[in-house]
C-alpha cells in the first residue's frame, strides 16, 4: 500500500509527486500516456516563473525526472475506477488495483472537438489539435486556426513561420488571448483574422483528407470557403473527470467542485489542476494546486499513522 496515489501526470500531478516525496510519503503516480499533460504539445513555454523559454516536452521531462529522483514511482496505466470511501483507497486500472491512504485526482482536461460536419470525421486527416506536432506537414500551404485564446494565438504564430497563410477564425470580435500575442499575430503579414466567424464544415478531398474549411460571418451571414488543407482547433477543453463522476462533485461542465484548498469533500481525496473548477488554468496554477494538495495529503497521512 502506498501513502499517496496521484492520478494524472500533468503539471499538477508531477508537482504533487515532488511535494509528497519531500514530505516523506511513499508515492505512486499513474498516467495514461506520457507525463506532462498539455505542455508536451507546446513548442515553447514562456510563462512559467524563472524560465524565460523552454520546450514543453523538455519541461515535462525535467519535471518527471525530478519527481522520480526524489523517489516517486511512475506507472503507465489507464484508471478505470476508484473506491474512495473509508481509510483505504483503491484505484482500479487496466493493469491491476493499487491501494493508498490518500488520493490526488489530477487528470486535467482534453481538447474540445470541432463541432461541425467533417470536424470529427477528418480528425487526424488534416484536422489537428497540435500545431507543434503537425504544423510541419503544411509547410508552404494555407491553414486555419479556430479559437481566440492564448493557445490559438500561440499555434497561429508557430504556423506563421511555416505556412504561406494562417487564418484565425473566432466567433467573437474580441479575443481572450493576451494582448501581446494578439499584437504579435496582427503584425504578421501572413496572418488574417476572420471575426466574428464560425466554421460550418470541413471539406474532404478525394483521399478523405481536409481540402478546405467553410466559415460563416455571424454578423453578415456571408459564407466563405478557405483553401486550407490544415485546420487546427483551440476551442477550449473538456475536463477528464468522467471516471470519477460517482465520487466527485462536478459542475454542469464536468469540472470538479473544489476550492483553493483542493479538498474534494471526501476525506483523504483532493482534486488538483485543470480538472478543478477555477478562474485561471495555467501551468503555474496547476503546479500550485499540486503543492497544496500534496501538503494537505501529507498532513492527513501522518495523522493516520
Amino acid at each position: 500500500m502506498y501513502d499517496l496515489a496521484i492520478i494524472g501526470g500533468g503539471p499538477a500531478g508531477l508537482t504533487a509527486a515532488v511535494y509528497a516525496r519531500r514530505a516523506g510519503l511513499s508515492t505512486l503516480l499513474l498516467e495514461i500516456t506520457v507525463c506532462g499533460g498539455q505542455i508536451i504539445n507546446s513548442q515553447n513555454v514562456e510563462n512559467f516563473p524563472a524560465i524565460a523559454q523552454i520546450e514543453g516536452w523538455r519541461l515535462a521531462d525535467d519535471w518527471q525526472k525530478q519527481a522520480q529522483a526524489l523517489g516517486a514511482e511512475v506507472k503507465t496505466a489507464a484508471v478505470t475506477g476508484v473506491e474512495l470511501a473509508g481509510d483505504k483507497k483503491i484505484v482500479h486500472t487496466a493493469k491491476g488495483d493499487f491501494e493508498a491512504l490518500a488520493v490526488i485526482i489530477a487528470t486535467g482536461a482534453g481538447h474540445r472537438k470541432l463541432d461541425c460536419p467533417g470536424g470529427a470525421e477528418l480528425s487526424g486527416r488534416g484536422v489537428s489539435t497540435c500545431a507543434s506536432c503537425d504544423g510541419a506537414f503544411f509547410r508552404g500551404r494555407k491553414v486555419a486556426v479556430v479559437g481566440g485564446g492564448n493557445t490559438a494565438f500561440e499555434d497561429a504564430l508557430h504556423l506563421s513561420s511555416l505556412c504561406e497563410k494562417v487564418y484565425i477564425v473566432h466567433r467573437r470580435r474580441e479575443f481572450r488571448a493576451e494582448k501581446r500575442l494578439v499584437e504579435t499575430a496582427a503584425a504578421k503579414a501572413n496572418v488574417e483574422f476572420l471575426t466574428p466567424c464560425v466554421p460550418t464544415g470541413v471539406v474532404a478531398d478525394g483521399n478523405n483528407r481536409v481540402a478546405a474549411l467553410r466559415v460563416r460571418n455571424l454578423e453578415t451571414g456571408e459564407e466563405r470557403t478557405l483553401d486550407t488543407p490544415g485546420v487546427f482547433t483551440a476551442i477550449g477543453m473538456i475536463p477528464n473527470n468522467a471516471a470519477f463522476a460517482n465520487v466527485l462533485r462536478l459542475d454542469e461542465a464536468g469540472y470538479a467542485v473544489a476550492g483553493e484548498d483542493c479538498e474534494s469533500g471526501t476525506p483523504g481525496v483532493w482534486v488538483a489542476g485543470d480538472g478543478r473548477k477555477k478562474a485561471l488554468r495555467q501551468l503555474v496554477t496547476a503546479a500550485a494546486d499540486g503543492a497544496v494538495a500534496a501538503t494537505a495529503a501529507a498532513a492527513y497521512v501522518n495523522a493516520m499513522k
